[in-house]
């Protein structure tokens, strides 16, 4: 029997209604959309087709949509690309940005210019002040993620842009996260450029955009033909893109009933938590509706993940222990949690189909694992 799947944020299932609609796409409806004849006419008309789908869902026009590989690519185009255009002076992102927008940062940096870290409080939220205080030097770009893959919280994009903007910068938002768990609409956020990406969205993998306001110049990071307007070289992946738009119109049918029932299960997870004694990273901040990020004091968090798998609940832990790093997630570090507890860091990000019953399954699991650790802890002791 499979575990149970608590690892949204990481990715999502399928949904077989955009495998559905992909289908096509990889047999009868094969054509290269560059083509002239009518196997390539229809290629392009889904193509065109799953663009206005994915700009209707966030609340962008058509010409905006660049279709990517995914989140990643989406935020380098955004970085590096927007970056190209303008005369080297200040990028100012967030603390807790995703590697694929800090680093592409560095990399500028190391070009001339000048990289400032906008600092959030213990909640995981950045202040007016600290991005007016960032703003204090001239400022090209600013970088600031709606929703943070690790603990959830849900930064006021909106009015940090207007300060931005204010200033002069252009503003980016990596919006991968928040894609399908809550709205999120490309005018309202106020922002010159706005990433997402299928997968966390029941789409599939490999397949991304960036929306772009259309007076921000940007110079392509993939090079030949002149494919999505000259911004991306190279055959568009047809199938992926007609489930991209499937995807993002069935996350807006669902967003608000998922909303609401997501929010549910998530306060019953975290009563369960809060009474095996667990901190709750980011409780004090508005959050997505599926994510918690918690720790337990004392209990290694890559051990506890390794103990629930084996239990038969898949999760994930919050310390950077792919790159053999002892240290907690930045992303923690940065909201003032010590490394200790930092390491202990679990997060469990529920999905459209998790039910009350396996929730509550999972908080037994997890005493019971708990009782485990802590009575070979005091043995060793």
């Amino acid at each position: 029997m499979s575990p149970v799947y608590f690892d949204h944020n990481a990715t999502t299932p399928l949904d077989e209604r955009v495998l559905a609609a992909m289908l096509p796409y990889f047999r009868e409806h094969f054509g290269n959309p560059s083509s002239r004849h009518e196997y390539g006419r229809e290629a392009r008309r889904a193509v065109d087709g799953a663009r206005e789908q994915v700009a209707d869902a966030l609340g962008a026009h058509p010409s905006q949509v660049i279709f990517t590989s995914g989140g990643s690519e989406a935020n380098n185009l955004a970085i590096k690309g927007a970056a190209a255009g303008l005369t080297p002076s200040q990028l100012a992102i967030s603390a807790i940005e995703h590697p694929c927008v800090a680093k592409p940062a560095q990399e500028l940096a190391a070009q001339g210019w000048k990289l400032a870290k906008i600092g959030v409080n213990t909640a995981g939220r950045i202040e007016g002040d600290a991005l007016e205080q960032a703003l204090r030097q001239p400022t090209g770009l600013v970088s600031v993620m709606l929703a943070n893959n690790e603990t959830g919280v849900i930064q006021d994009v909106a009015t940090l842009a207007e300060t931005a903007r204010k200033h002069g910068a252009l503003v980016h938002s990596d919006a991968v996260q928040a894609l399908g768990k809550v709205s999120v609409d490309f005018s309202v956020l106020n922002v010159d450029l706005l990433s997402v990406s299928a997968h966390k969205a029941y789409g599939p993998k490999g397949i991304g955009a960036l929306i772009a306001n259309k007076a921000v110049e940007i110079k392509p990071l993939i090079v030949g033909a002149g494919h999505e307007k000259g911004l991306r070289a190279g055959t568009e992946n047809v199938p992926a893109i007609v489930g991209f738009g499937i995807a993002c119109e069935l996350a807006v049918r669902r967003v608000s009933e998922l909303q609401g029932r997501l929010r549910g299960l998530q306060g019953e997870l975290e009563r369960g938590l809060h009474g095996m004694g667990a901190v709750i990273f980011g409780a004090a901040a508005e959050r997505l509706p599926n994510t918690s990020f918690f720790g337990f004091p004392g209990i290694e968090g890559e051990t506890l993940v390794m103990a629930l798998d084996n239990a038969g609940f898949a999760v994930a832990s919050g310390a950077a222990c792919s790159s053999g790093s002892t240290q907690a997630s930045a992303t923690l570090l940065a909201m003032g949690v010590d490394n200790e507890l930092g390491r202990a860091a679990v997060r469990v990000s529920l999905g459209k189909d998790t039910t009350g019953e396996q929730v509550r399954e999972f908080l037994g699991a997890l005493q019971g694992e708990l009782k485990r650790m802590r009575g070979l802890a005091a043995m060793a002791a």
